[in-house]
């Protein structure tokens, strides 16, 4: 089962500034909800060759590419998601923990990544200090290519990025990434 897998995994607590403050068990971070950092990767497909500038590049013909949890994640299984991403691991940088988990969940790797900003996160379930970026990939990247490398996705879908607020209000999507990855995105639509 995945979650007994990263049960023992060790996660940095931090404070609000992202500041470590501890080191200890991925499952004592979730049984007392720490807050810990975390990474988000949305990943937005292009008919043609990806723009630098994330703005530009997104329209709301935009595809963001979304995908179901596996059921045994530890926090919200079986849920759909906005972002690819996690727990960052001990002394990890921002991107490579998001380049990381892109390659893990997605199989893509050699991916330029758009810083969206720092974020911030908390419920009765679990409190994030967070980095979020957006990876522009053009349809020729990802035909056939998105694999679940570690067992966390079961499915993918592709989500015209306009109709985003529809797919959100009838669909179980993961909390923090509908909170944080969300306005960020329509944010760039609309710019």
């Amino acid at each position: 089962m995945l979650a007994s897998m990263t049960d023992t995994e060790l996660v940095e607590i931090v404070d609000s500034a992202g500041q470590v403050q501890r080191v200890v068990a991925r499952s004592q971070m979730r049984v007392e909800n720490l807050r810990h950092r975390c990474v988000y990767v949305a990943v937005l497909s292009q008919a043609n060759s990806p723009k630098k500038n994330a703005s530009r590049a997104m329209s709301a013909e935009s595809r963001l590419i979304v995908h179901q949890r596996s059921a045994s994640k530890d926090l919200w299984p079986s849920y759909w998601d906005l972002a690819f991403g996690g727990v960052c691991s001990v002394g990890e940088s921002w991107q490579r923990s998001a380049l990381r988990e892109l390659r893990e969940e997605t199989g893509l790797h050699n991916v330029e990544l758009i810083e969206l900003g720092s974020v911030q996160y908390a419920d009765a379930h679990t409190d994030v200090v967070g980095q979020a970026y957006v990876a522009i990939c053009s349809q020729k990247q990802l035909e056939g290519q998105l694999v679940n490398v570690d067992g966390e996705v079961v499915a993918f879908a592709s989500l015209r990025l306009g109709d985003l607020p529809t797919w959100l209000s009838q669909t179980n999507v993961c909390p923090d990434s509908a909170a944080v990855v969300a306005p960020a995105l329509v944010a760039l639509m609309n710019n």
